[in-house]
């Protein structure tokens, strides 16, 4: 496990680019919530937006997750723990008025970015019109 990157991955840097040359701009790795020791990969601070690009073996992708045939009962625990801390990340921006958004590494890039731009405008249009406040409500 010492050898995977935890930051700068490939999935990582090509839908930041991706989302770049959308003209969007974005903190990386930094704490929605200052308050809760958890780092999103791309903040858009403004739009109140977190976004995680999970790992397919990281987060147990329904699609690609395979589980390893040796120390199964550690690999399951730590999936699964993944998984919950995710659910309970995603709650807690909720209930701080953020969006998460969720992309699976292996996501296109491209599509995904689009997607989160679409978001990402709409959030910020929706504040616009309806002040701060209104933000909270906005899915």
């Amino acid at each position: 496990m010492l050898g995977c990157r935890s930051r700068d991955t490939s999935p990582e840097l090509a839908l930041r680019s991706a989302v770049h040359r959308l003209g969007l701009r974005y903190r990386v790795l930094a704490r929605p919530l200052p308050e809760l020791r958890r780092t999103a990969d791309m903040v858009f601070t403004r739009a109140r937006v977190a976004v995680f690009l999970d790992g397919c073996f990281w987060h147990g992708c329904v699609d690609h997750f395979s589980p390893p045939l040796t120390n199964r009962e550690y690999w399951s625990a730590k999936i699964d723990g993944n998984r919950r801390r995710d659910w309970d990340t995603d709650e807690r921006l909720a209930a701080a008025g953020w969006l998460a958004v969720r992309v699976w590494e292996h996501q296109d890039p491209q599509k995904a970015a689009t997607e989160l731009a679409h978001v990402i405008r709409r959030r910020l249009h929706h504040s616009i019109l309806n002040g701060p406040s209104a933000q909270a409500s906005t899915p």
